[in-house]
């Protein structure tokens, strides 16, 4: 019967529309590695793998729980609150081959993981918040309860047919409010309530690896087409110019956020460059399906302006937001809503043959169509921010769950205290032993620490409990075992050798 059911099903949708949305939505989970790869390589060498972990580790969580009742949660389309979904689709019971009432050309099951990968990316993008100073563990318990209490109701005002955000004429066409104001808002959130890093882990702050950061843009780039295009739900022109869109504004944006920084430096900053394409695909993220190309080359302008501005308020507000998620995210995301306002055009929104009556902003001289768009950021960025506070301290006051590491942890890194691995393993060799390890005499977690602590009444390392071995490649030093303890030992050169 289940067999007969599925061949009817699928002899209702175009099998070129089905495979578009399968690649794209592939596309989009190849943005969890680019995630991680940008995330570690703007952080200090020491808490890189950390950042790492934290991405991938929250993409399983955010799986399972999309899975559970996520799905259900944000697009049942049995419930008519409005807020949230209902558990009608709990264990994606009953999400088979029937079309999403929200577009009639993917079935139901292909909808569902699309849509996962958006809430995989979002929770990829917000755990950033975790920075160098954040444990590991209550952030994953954060991110399953972030997905049900904030994500799920943020995707259902907007998407599902019966949100109130969906019913009210927002036009937000790949997540512009659940994606870039719900990870950019929360990730502040987050960061506000761990407070701010040590003064001394702020001074002569550099990221590590700009390569990494870089490479990772760019499979974040080439992932957010299919973010973007994807969104048509088919293989059609408005998928085409969604992908456009999604080329023409980073492009404006990181030009424009590398003249403002030459302006500064007199440096042609590939960090800037960067950040500024980096605003303009989130800046497209909501207005990619609406717009012409040349509103999006305004849009990308705009967005790498404001952005770079932006970058001020965690200083005004006090809130250490360590990879700007704010500024680059949440404004983004705000910009491309807002030029929906404006810019939306009822022929671009036509392309996709299915929606041929929608309206679109002032261009189609529907005035209303900017105030809702505002009421809409203003309710998504007060929600978000709100529910993701309340959710991070009350983990915090849980005992063994609190978000924050140890102050020695966070001189140490949080790879030394947290993962025990790292990002790039080197050898060092160093003059005196007590440099060996980072964290000298403080009390730590890790063996190394361990023996640092545990000294002779001289106050001297007991280097007896231990076997060390300590690889060296200057051919001028050599080791030599005494005691069961390995020396390093320089070499006095001979005449010979002279």
């Amino acid at each position: 019967m289940l067999v007969i059911l599925l061949l009817g099903a699928s002899s209702q949708f175009d099998g070129g529309d089905v495979s578009f949305i399968i690649v794209a939505g592939t596309m989009e989970f190849f943005m969890i590695p680019g995630l991680a790869l940008l995330y570690s390589g703007l952080t200090r060498r020491k808490s890189a793998l950390s950042l790492m972990w934290v991405v991938s580790a929250s993409n399983a969580v955010c799986i399972f729980q999309w899975y559970l009742w996520g799905y259900s949660l944000a697009f049942s389309p049995t419930a008519t609150n409005g807020f949230i979904g209902n558990l009608a689709n709990f264990g994606l019971l009953n999400v088979l081959g029937d079309p999403y009432p929200g577009t009639p050309l993917i079935p139901d099951l292909l909808y569902s993981f699309y849509q996962m990968e958006f809430a995989c990316v979002t929770v990829g993008i917000l755990v950033g918040g975790i920075a160098e100073r954040g444990r590991v563990l209550p952030a994953m318990i954060f991110t399953f309860l972030w997905m049900t209490f904030v994500y799920c109701p943020l995707a259902c005002w907007a998407w599902n047919v019966n949100g109130w955000g969906f019913k009210s004429g927002v036009l937000d066409f790949a997540g512009g409010g659940p994606v870039a104001i719900g990870s950019g808002v929360a990730g502040l959130a987050y960061a506000w309530v761990l407070g701010r890093r040590q003064e001394k882990e702020l001074l002569n702050f550099r990221p590590h690896n700009m390569a990494m950061a870089n490479l990772g843009t760019y499979i974040l780039w080439f992932g957010w087409l299919g973010f973007n295009g994807g969104c048509a739900f088919g293989a059609n022109l408005r998928g085409i110019m969604a992908i456009w869109n999604s080329m023409l504004a980073p492009v404006f944006g990181g030009v424009i956020w590398c003249i403002l920084d030459y302006r500064l430096e007199r440096k042609y900053s590939i960090a800037g460059f960067r950040s500024g394409s980096t605003v303009g695909l989130v800046a497209a993220t909501p207005a990619s399906g609406y717009i012409y190309p040349w509103a999006s080359v305004v849009m990308g302008i705009v967005s790498g302006v404001v952005c770079n501005y932006a970058k001020r308020i965690k200083f005004v507000m006090g809130i250490d937001d360590a990879l700007d998620l704010f500024a680059e995210n949440a404004v983004g995301g705000i910009i491309g809503l807002l030029f929906n306002g404006i810019f939306a055009s009822r022929s671009i929104i036509a392309l996709d043959g299915i929606n041929i009556n929608a309206n679109g902003g002032w261009v189609d001289r529907n005035w209303e169509l900017l105030h809702i768009q505002f009421g809409y950021v203003c309710a998504t960025c007060g929600y978000t921010f709100v529910a993701t506070a309340i959710i991070a301290k009350a983990i915090d006051t849980i005992p063994g769950l609190h978000l924050r590491t140890i102050p020695e942890g966070e001189s140490a890194g949080l790879d030394e205290v947290e993962i025990g691995e790292f990002a790039n393993d080197y050898i060092e060799v160093r003059r005196h032993f007590y440099d060996w390890s980072t964290l000298r005499y403080q009390k730590g977690d890790s063996v190394t620490s361990d023996l640092f602590a545990n000294r002779d009444k001289d106050e001297s390392p007991n280097l007896q409990k231990y076997n060390h071995r300590f690889p060296l490649e200057d051919p001028m030093l050599q080791v030599i075992k005494e005691q069961n303890v390995e020396v390093a030992i320089e070499l006095q050169p001979t005449p010979e050798g002279l």
